[in-house]
């Protein structure tokens, strides 16, 4: 197991990576906490807790309260908070309970945020159960829910007072979950550490295996660069900007094609071959830097097609939560390993990316079927 500390001036946590957390997670986490709340609440999907709720209530004395929350973004909503928060009033909920957000990155920033508002703020643990959220959305205090006009565009920062992150859980994850995830850590690597680039790399077929040494690597080290932007910048007023690498474009997919057709980590891997380009015109990485990133990006991504016109995709980046006074605010890569914010991005280079990143999109034409002629 790997223990990173996140130490920001408002919170000190410590991050848990390994396997076999789940089994002694009640005292784990009452370790933690000092000692288990009279009232403890389980927020998780269906899914996730008839996979794993039996091994998480063996492991507390009193089983948690679950509450649970749809699968998608359709659920993460503010009328989703407003039902969870009145079940917690109605089981008893006060300001001495304790929440466990217990799946994927939804239901830890749908968690985090009722925790971050019930009863003006309660304590919480993030139990993150993919790739995606072990990896990135558990660590750094970020919540929310998104509106029609936008992903998390209401949120609070409230740090967790713990992450445990079971490597273990991932045994279930779909090969497509997985590879969406992995896109967070290559977006770490390209970001702050380029030995994480190398390590993805040389060892993609032992990390797309999910050998447990290899998986723990890379959500450590993609921790452990999430953890030092945090510590340096917890509010997100200059340095953590670098984190939303490729989500610009990304989330601006997401919007158009109503996140019904790609996961978060594939629009985000799209976003990231789109921002690759500007990187590439403006001069910030060589052509063969590009190339290697591009390729890394394609080979864990396994990026599904999807269609869009890139004057939507522009549009809709128009309410990305970077943009302050009307200015753009992108991130491009420097070489491989580093990142900076730029905010003179124009209208016509972001459509020329996504025109790039459309023309790599697009669904292959099926090839037609020759009926055979009989003689």
């Amino acid at each position: 197991m790997q223990t990173i500390r996140v130490d920001t001036p408002s919170a000190r946590y410590d991050v848990f990576a390994g396997s076999g957390l789940l089994d002694t997670l009640g005292s784990r986490i009452e370790r933690v906490a000092g000692q288990l709340p009279r009232r403890v609440f389980v927020l998780t999907s269906p899914e996730i807790w008839a996979l794993w709720g039996e091994t998480l209530e063996k492991s507390f004395p009193q089983p948690p309260i679950a509450l649970f929350l749809p699968a998608g973004e359709k659920s993460k909503t503010l009328s989703s908070v407003e039902r969870l928060a009145r079940q917690m009033i109605e089981a008893g909920g006060d300001r001495g309970s304790l929440l466990i957000a217990f799946g994927g990155g939804i239901v830890g920033d749908v968690g985090g945020f009722l925790a971050a508002i019930f009863m003006r703020g309660i304590p919480y643990i993030q139990v993150p159960t993919t790739f995606l959220a072990q990896v990135d959305s558990s660590v750094g205090g970020k919540t929310g829910v998104n509106l029609p006009n936008g992903k998390n565009l209401l949120g609070s920062f409230h740090h967790p007072l713990a992450v445990f992150a079971d490597i273990g859980v991932l045994g279930t994850l779909s090969e497509r979950e997985l590879r969406a995830g992995l896109m967070e850590s290559v977006k770490a690597g390209i970001i702050r550490d380029r030995a994480l680039v190398r390590y993805m790399d040389e060892r993609a077929e032992d990390v797309l295996a999910r050998d447990p040494k290899a998986l723990e690597k890379v959500i450590a080290a993609s921790v452990r660069m999430k953890a030092d932007v945090v510590n340096r910048d917890e509010r997100e007023s200059g340095l953590r900007m670098i984190l939303n690498f490729g989500h610009t474009l990304g989330h601006a997919i997401e919007q158009v094609t109503r996140y019904k057709v790609l996961l978060h980590g594939e629009a985000v891997g799209w976003g990231m071959i789109a921002a690759l380009y500007i990187a590439g015109l403006r001069g910030t990485i060589t052509r063969a830097q590009s190339d290697r990133m591009e390729e890394l990006i394609h080979h864990y991504g396994a990026l599904p097609p999807f269609e869009a016109s890139a004057a939507r995709l522009v549009a809709a980046s128009g309410a990305d939560k970077k943009n302050v006074g009307g200015i753009r605010r992108f991130v491009l890569p420097i070489g491989i390993g580093d990142a900076g914010v730029v905010e003179d991005i124009t209208v016509s280079e972001l459509r020329e990316a996504a025109e790039y990143m459309l023309a790599q999109a697009a669904p292959k034409p099926q090839p037609a079927h020759r009926t055979e002629q009989k003689a």
